[in-house]
């Protein structure tokens, strides 16, 4: 299926694959990516991924697998072979983890983008240190990033703020995909480090996860068309 050039990733954030399914039939798989996450996809199983593939378009499937090496090497790789077009992993899950998935990869020729997830945009510096790990959430993501490019993964999830820095830390071509994308005039729900989308794609990401503000709206197309005009302002 054809790359929509799009940096737009809709979550499909639904407990039930019926949910999901009406709400990508609004949609253009042109004109963006899908999400699918730990809820559905432990709900349906693979069949979300096939039903949205049928559909044209390219899934993130979002499971941020977090285990021994040999375990998340074998579940990236199950991932990569049901077509889809990124998986991601935990950064903390450490070096020999990622080294073995992005391996594993290699090794079979799967063209599935790999990502680690650095700090969850749900987490603030307080949080974060209530889990052991001191210093602000800015250099906790930036230390993850830096182990994620030498671990040879194509990328991190990471907050837009931090887009910026991990452009300098890590490269151009180093993907940053970041959640936590809120147009003006939506709240901000459970996330905590968030940006709207215009402010950043300039501060630096490559893509841009959107979940309520398309999936909650009463005409999911035209708002993901407005995210598209605010873009195009900038640009």
């Amino acid at each position: 299926m054809p790359a929509p050039e799009s940096p737009l990733i809709i979550a499909l954030d639904y407990a039930d694959l019926g949910a999901a399914l009406q709400l990508a039939d609004a949609l253009d798989p042109a004109r963006c990516r899908v999400k699918v996450g730990k809820e559905l996809f432990t709900r349906v199983g693979p069949v979300a991924v096939e039903a949205l593939h049928r559909r044209g378009f390219q899934v993130f499937l979002d499971l941020k697998f977090h285990d021994i090496p040999n375990t998340v090497a074998g579940a990236v790789e199950a991932a990569a072979d049901q077509g889809v077009w990124m998986v991601n992993v935990h950064a903390s899950g450490g070096r020999r983890m990622m080294e073995a998935s992005a391996e594993r990869l290699a090794k079979r020729g799967l063209e599935t983008h790999l990502i680690a997830v650095t700090v969850l945009t749900s987490m603030a510096d307080g949080e974060l240190q209530e889990t052991g790990v001191s210093g602000s959430a800015l250099a906790q993501v930036e230390r993850l990033a830096t182990l994620t490019l030498e671990s040879g993964l194509d990328g991190v999830v990471c907050s837009a703020r931090e887009s910026a820095r991990l452009r300098e830390l890590c490269g151009a071509g180093f993907l940053r995909v970041t959640p936590g994308i809120r147009p003006a005039s939506a709240g901000q729900g459970d996330q905590r480090r968030v940006m709207t989308p215009d402010a950043a794609m300039a501060a630096g990401s490559t893509h841009l996860v959107i979940g309520r503000a398309v999936t909650q709206a009463a005409d999911p197309m035209a708002a993901l068309a407005d995210i598209e005009r605010t873009l195009a302002r900038r640009s």
